[in-house]
């Protein structure tokens, strides 16, 4: 009986252990609620129009919540993830009804058996930029505007190559549009986009970004030409810099030589005091003279200082409570009851959830 014993219970781990071996369905969750306080008190409760994210004044609400299937074996992958909040509601407004709720969805295959070599297609998260809509995974609760104003989601299909060392990774883009799902209806050019990482440790990284397409229908299309560089630097366990600069350029009108030009840099800084507790602060310049990514009230066109500081408890594993102030300073930018100001002060504090 002892043998037997022995030999089941040898069985049931060998089972056990291949079980968690074959298992590529992986399934995943996250929720962030939010409040957010606008101290310029807009009368329709939504922040001023380059916010996508966190988007709602002085209500409890759901930024982002989702639930996702992850497909991974060796030489096949695949991702669905369908979400709601008003992250999805102020994105996605484009979007046909049945598309609204589309987070991620897109499949990849790996071409060849030698070299990490992945053919993707379908919806997948921006190329452009260090911040994602998934809250949790930035340093900063909220995102910097060139992060508002570039794509956070993008349909298309990507070529990826990665190096046997994993320190270099390299992936061309073939894409329907600017964070669009349907290409605009009487625009006939596709997008193309190109991004190379690299990290010669998991200390460091570096990366260069950037979109090439035409914007509008064909008949007054005009080319836009938009990079992103950042690198994010750990100086020690406790301590990190990320450092990001933005610049896109984008014609007046179709064929004209002259153009709009929009630039933007980035620093946040994070310092983790405790496997619990972190302090992270952000300074950001946007300036857009000419309208070309956001509409400023000013004659002078749109041109904003940000400066913001948080704090993060995570009392549990995957679960953070955030607290933020953030101040924007610029020009009569800003609307205070029916009169222009020079500032926007707001406090937002999230909880979010994963498993």
């Amino acid at each position: 009986m002892k043998k037997i014993s022995l030999f089941a219970t040898a069985i049931l781990a060998t089972c056990h252990t291949f079980a968690q071996e074959a298992q590529p369905l992986k399934i995943s969750g996250y929720l962030e609620t939010y409040y957010t306080y606008d101290f310029n008190k807009p009368s329709d409760n939504t922040r001023p129009s380059f916010i996508y994210s966190h988007n709602r004044n002085n209500e409890v609400n759901v930024n982002l919540a989702f639930i996702k299937a992850n497909y991974q074996t060796e030489h096949v992958r695949g991702n669905l993830a369908l979400a709601l909040g008003s992250y999805m509601t102020a994105n996605y407004a484009a979007e046909s009804d049945v598309m609204k709720n589309a987070f991620e969805a897109n499949a990849g295959v790996k071409l060849t058996k030698s070299a990490n070599l992945w053919l993707d297609a379908g919806i997948f998260s921006s190329h452009i930029g260090f911040e994602s809509a998934i809250a949790k995974d930035c340093w900063v609760l909220t995102r910097n505007i060139s992060s508002e104003n570039t794509p956070y989601f993008e349909t298309g299909a990507k070529l990826t190559y990665t190096t046997h060392n994993q320190k270099l990774t390299a992936t061309l883009l073939y894409l329907n549009g600017w964070q669009r799902i349907k290409r605009l209806d009487g625009n006939a050019k596709p997008a193309v986009g190109l991004q190379l990482t690299y990290k010669p440790n998991d200390k460091f990284a570096l990366n260069y970004s950037n979109y090439l397409g035409y914007e509008g229908e064909d008949a007054v299309r005009t080319q836009r030409f938009y990079h992103n560089f950042y690198g994010i630097l750990q100086l020690t366990d406790s301590f990190g810099i990320t450092a990001g600069f933005d610049y896109g350029k984008q014609q007046v009108t179709k064929g004209s030589s002259i153009k709009k030009e929009v630039l933007s840099p980035v620093f946040i800084a994070r310092y983790a005091f405790s496997p619990n507790w972190a302090l992270a602060g952000r300074y950001e310049y946007y300036q857009d003279r000419d309208a070309m990514m956001v509409n400023g009230i000013n004659p002078g066109g749109f041109k904003v200082n940000g400066y913001s500081l948080n704090i993060d408890y995570s009392p549990f594993t995957h679960t953070v409570l955030r607290l933020e102030g953030k101040v924007y300073q610029g020009d009569e930018q800003f609307t205070r009851s029916t009169r222009s100001v020079d500032y926007n002060s707001s406090i937002t504090t999230s909880l979010a959830i994963s498993f």
